[in-house]
């Protein structure tokens, strides 16, 4: 570490000389004018440095491109992730001839209009034209440019269809919990903070019948191919977002705030890894947002499958209140023979607590409908 400070150092004074010794030439050159050829040499030099400098970051700049494309992901696996990509590819396109025509003008003119002898500048102070020229064609191609990205985001926040599929997916440090609806008409039961614990990890309650064939999955979530799928999203401490690269689907999980996305997965994972070769590809869910010292563990895998087979795999899972039968405290008297079904033939349900919190899920979150004693 020594002998890098000190090489650093070295480094250092020799660029400090350097700029003294030219801010002195500086000086020196203000107390009188300089030789017509020094300035002439000095144009020149500068002038070639400007194309030189202009070819090889183009040179440059098209190289990496051409060799970080194998880094790139594959064509996306959804509909809204394909246009995406075509309004991304739009957008970067435009903007670098954009880049490419103004920096080779400015480097180029460098060259061309540098100082000679006897050569005067023609100065305009102003041309309506042009001003209108360059201030109304950028216009209407950003205003384009915003217009294509506000569909897109419209048609991803409008209501799911009603068809689609509803998922759940919570997040917290550190991990993802996605809670499915079971099979009771595609319904979520509804949820309230106040009732997480070690049991009930998203705070389901079971106030709500909807809530008794819900389970949940802390490894994978299971979807349809070629389905609507509505996500639910939320975060039980800090901020999180839910990422799937490779159908293009982000968005933040909010502390208190619930948000969604809706999409559609048209390739299967089996698809994918006949598409990349990959006989070990899998679509994965990570957080893209840094919540933490685990954060790097945040993440999912993504199973998507064909309707069949997902409906047998659904079928195959356990209700959370068949796997935590002690849950059934918070079930209301009335619904007791509703639940029984759901519950372990050696598990009646205990005897309810002394109070018992009615929640309603409302679009905002979950409100306290009534609270009755026992």
């Amino acid at each position: 570490m020594v002998y890098i400070v000190a090489l650093l150092s070295v480094i250092f004074l020799g660029l400090a000389a350097m700029v003294i010794s030219r801010m002195t030439t500086v000086v020196k050159n203000a107390n009188g004018p300089v030789e017509e050829g020094r300035i002439g040499l000095s144009n020149r030099i500068n002038g070639i440095l400007f194309v030189v400098f202009f070819v090889v970051g183009l040179i440059a700049a098209t190289w990496s491109f051409l060799y970080a494309k194998q880094f790139f992901l594959p064509e996306a696996s959804s509909p809204h992730g394909r246009r995406t990509d075509f309004l991304f590819w739009l957008s970067m396109s435009i903007i670098t001839v954009a880049f490419v025509v103004t920096n080779a003008l400015l480097f180029i003119f460098a060259w061309m209009y540098q100082h000679k002898e006897g050569r005067k500048a023609a100065y305009y102070p102003e041309n309506h034209k042009l001003e209108l020229i360059w201030t109304v064609i950028p216009a209407i191609v950003m205003a384009v440019m915003v217009f294509t990205g506000w569909r897109a985001w419209r048609d991803i926040m409008a209501e799911a269809p009603e068809n689609a599929q509803v998922f759940e997916i919570v997040g917290k440090q550190f991990n993802w919990i996605v809670r499915y609806p079971g099979v009771d008409n595609n319904k979520l039961g509804a949820y309230n903070y106040k009732l997480i614990d070690n049991n009930n990890d998203t705070g389901i309650d079971y106030t709500d019948e909807a809530s008794f064939d819900d389970f949940t999955s802390t490894s994978e979530l299971h979807i349809p191919v070629n389905k609507p799928i509505l996500l639910k999203i939320r975060a039980r401490d800090v901020l999180h977002s839910v990422f799937i690269p490779h159908l293009r689907v982000k968005m933040d999980a909010v502390p208190g705030m619930p948000t969604r996305f809706q999409f559609m997965a048209d390739k299967t994972t089996d698809e994918m890894r006949n598409i990349t070769g990959n006989p070990n590809f899998g679509y994965e869910i990570a957080c893209t947002e840094v919540c933490g010292q685990g954060h790097f563990s945040m993440r999912i895998r993504l199973i998507v499958e064909d309707d069949a087979s997902w409906q047998a795999w659904c079928k195959e899972q356990k209700p959370l209140l068949t796997s935590t039968p002690e849950l059934a405290v918070r079930i209301p008297t009335n619904l007791k023979a509703k639940a029984a079904k759901y519950l372990p033939a050696d598990a009646a349900p205990a005897p309810a607590d002394s109070s018992t919190v009615s929640v309603k899920q409302t679009g905002g979150g979950a409100s306290i409908a009534s609270a009755a004693r026992r």
